[in-house]
This record gives C-alpha cells, sequence and structure tokens, in this order.
C-alpha cells in the first residue's frame, strides 16, 4: 500500500508501544511519529504545542494526522487553538476525558472540544472500550464533522484489546489519502 500523503501518528497516553498499530505502520509505511516532551504525564496545553510543532513542519495541505485515545481529544483541541486546514484526520478510540474512567494524570483535557473541525475526519469506535461509551463516541464525531464508524467489540482498539496489525484501520486512512 502506497501513502500520498504526509502520515503524522499521535499516540494517546503512554505512548505506543512497538506491537501497537500505529508502531507498526510507522515503521512499515515511513510514518512519522508525533513525539510529545511527556507520555505518562501530559498536560494538553504541551501536547497542542507539540502536534502544531510537528505540522509546521509540513506542507499542511498535504497533512493526515493518525490520532490514538487521548491524541484524539488533543488535536481537536489543537484544531480550535490554531485552525489549520489539513488534509484530514483519522481519529481512533477517542478517550473521553470527562468520564470517570479518565487517568487523573491526564491535565487539561476537559471538557472534550465540541466543534465541527476544519478538515475531514473519521472516528473510529468500539462497543465495549472502557475510555469512552459508544454514545460519547458518537457524540465528538457528530461535533467534530467526522465520519464515525462503530467497528464491534474492539475494545480501546489497542494491543490489549488484540490490535497490533489492523488492516481495516489502513484502509480508512486509504480514504482520507485521496
Amino acid at each position: 500500500m502506497h501513502f500520498n500523503s504526509t502520515i503524522l501518528t499521535i499516540p494517546g497516553l503512554g505512548g505506543s508501544g512497538p506491537q501497537h498499530w500505529q508502531s507498526i505502520w510507522e515503521k512499515r509505511y515511513n510514518f512519522t511519529r508525533v513525539e510529545q516532551n511527556d507520555w505518562d504525564t501530559p498536560a494538553c496545553s504541551d501536547w497542542i504545542e507539540g502536534i502544531n510543532d510537528a505540522v509546521k513542519a509540513h506542507d499542511t495541505a498535504d497533512i493526515i494526522l493518525v490520532g490514538h485515545s487521548l491524541a484524539c481529544v488533543t488535536i481537536a483541541y489543537w484544531a480550535k487553538k490554531f485552525n489549520v486546514k489539513i488534509k484530514g484526520a483519522l481519529l481512533v478510540a477517542p478517550a473521553d476525558s470527562e468520564a470517570e474512567t479518565f487517568p487523573p494524570e491526564a491535565s487539561g483535557f476537559s471538557p472534550v472540544p465540541l466543534f465541527k473541525l476544519p478538515f475531514p475526519s473519521i472516528v473510529v469506535a468500539s462497543n465495549n472500550d472502557f475510555y469512552v461509551t459508544t454514545e460519547s463516541a458518537k457524540q465528538f464525531a457528530d461535533s467534530w464533522g467526522s465520519e464515525f464508524i462503530n467497528v464491534g467489540s474492539a475494545g480501546h482498539i489497542n494491543v490489549s484489546s488484540g490490535y497490533g496489525e489492523w488492516d481495516f484501520g489502513l484502509e480508512l486512512l486509504k480514504r482520507l489519502d485521496n
């Protein structure tokens, strides 16, 4: 599979380990990870700046962001602050920063920004994700103007849910890479 766009991956809390689909995609397709200063006790403002620095290093019209979990909310905050028109975003298993299950070590990520993103996006959710209800994920997608895809019982769509290699995710990414 070949991609025409610049793909920037953005892991969630803790980063994405070597068996995570984001890490596999980075190696296989030469995608670039947006590195954050603190993966374990993040501050939203720092993560927003990390995304912005990475985006500014490329032609913005050619960028697709691939966020997982907390990165999805961060991308929404980044879009609200900078209003940059990029090619698109694949937002996988968005964490609900207002839920009781939200990790307390992350700060400044609440409330979830609910507004139309200035670029095309796809939200992928599961109906048994510990970090977000299907209803909340659908609400985020609707507010962000995103296409919403429920992949069924897929947990948090990460390694512990059985997702290393994730071909369906690549198919969705390819749809944004037009």
